[in-house]
């Protein structure tokens, strides 16, 4: 397999490894998760949820994008050998197979293919899954500033409450103080979370994923610039090249209708020599040949044959119809 193709997965990698790495060296003593768990305003649970919907959607993406790269590199190895004809798309349930399936028909009616939009048109789905990845993590960012805005409003709150009790109950200012404290904490935890894993980590695998996305077009315009190009316009060189191959597509389909036959002659082979087996057996007293019994059981349907005719004569015979007209029983 070609290193080259798995470029995009092993970038995902390395980019999720060292974003946890650095999430243990510098949160591993805090109390972030604590924080998650009794978040009033619950608003980093949803910023949680949204990011690790990007986080899946980036590596589902980075995954497709390296299995269409690597039967883009399957590709090239046949249009560097046959063509443009020369290349097997398959049932075409890829993006490339659809690309090259939708040139060839492009090709086969005389048309002049248009390369670059036929590519977006069939990349369009991984482009706009990337650009969805991107929107994720700006959204985000901007949960985490509504966040912000919620602290501070749970702060002031908590200070108010807390300005209100000053010298008359002492409960009701503590409850305060830690409503206040509550808020700043959700202020600043909420900015910190949609900054760093919107601002900083989906925004990184958004730009991975879009790299695959062009990349892979890349690889695809030159495969059709140089190996697939000579193939668009009508030329005896094109002809010669599709005749030949037909005339190699027939000459398996006859290879294997040689084998076909040469099984089903031995097949033959063997059932005439178990039919000439059975037929130089001695029957026994209770046992009859094979073809004595063909000849019995012939000579039977016969006899049945000439019995169900003299039935239908007796039932259909005008007696019996005036019989069953006038109600009497035949």
């Amino acid at each position: 397999m070609n290193q080259r193709a798995l470029r995009t997965l092993v970038l995902w990698v390395i980019w999720a490894s060292t974003a946890l790495v650095v999430y243990i060296t510098l949160y591993r003593g805090t109390a972030v998760w604590e924080f998650i768990g009794q978040d009033p305003s619950r608003i980093t649970w949803l910023i949680l949820g949204m990011f690790l919907f990007g986080v899946a959607s980036s590596f589902l993406l980075a995954l497709r994008l390296t299995l269409e790269t690597v039967r883009a590199h399957e590709i090239q190895k046949a249009a560097e050998q046959g063509g443009l004809n020369g290349i097997d798309t398959g049932r075409g349930h890829r993006a490339v197979n659809r690309f090259f399936i939708a040139l060839k028909e492009t090709v086969a009616r005389d048309g002049q293919p248009d390369v670059d939009a036929l590519l977006h048109t069939e990349l369009s789905t991984y482009q706009r899954v990337s650009h969805t990845i991107e929107v994720v993590g700006n959204l985000l960012i901007t949960l985490g500033l509504i966040g912000t805005v919620m602290g501070l409003t749970l702060t002031l709150t908590g200070l108010t409450s807390s300005l209100d009790a000053l010298g008359h109950d002492q409960e009701i200012l503590l409850a305060g103080l830690r409503k206040a404290m509550a808020g700043m904490g959700t202020a600043f935890y909420t900015t910190l979370l949609g900054a760093v894993l919107g601002g900083v980590i989906l925004r990184v695998f958004a730009q991975i994923t879009e790299h695959g996305v062009h990349s892979l077009f890349d690889f695809l315009m030159r495969v059709c610039l140089v190996h697939c190009s000579a193939d668009y316009k009508p030329s005896v060189q094109r002809e010669f090249r599709f005749l030949n191959q037909e005339i190699a597509e027939l000459e398996g389909n006859l290879a294997a209708v040689q084998r076909a036959f040469l099984a089903s002659r031995e097949a033959m082979e063997a059932f005439r020599k178990d039919v000439a087996a059975l037929n130089r057996r001695d029957a026994g007293p209770e046992q009859d040949s094979l073809e004595e019994a063909i000849r019995r059981h012939r000579k039977y349907c016969e006899v049945l044959r000439e019995e169900l005719h003299l039935i239908n004569c007796v039932n259909n015979s005008w007696w019996a119809r005036l019989k069953a007209i006038l109600g009497f029983r035949v």
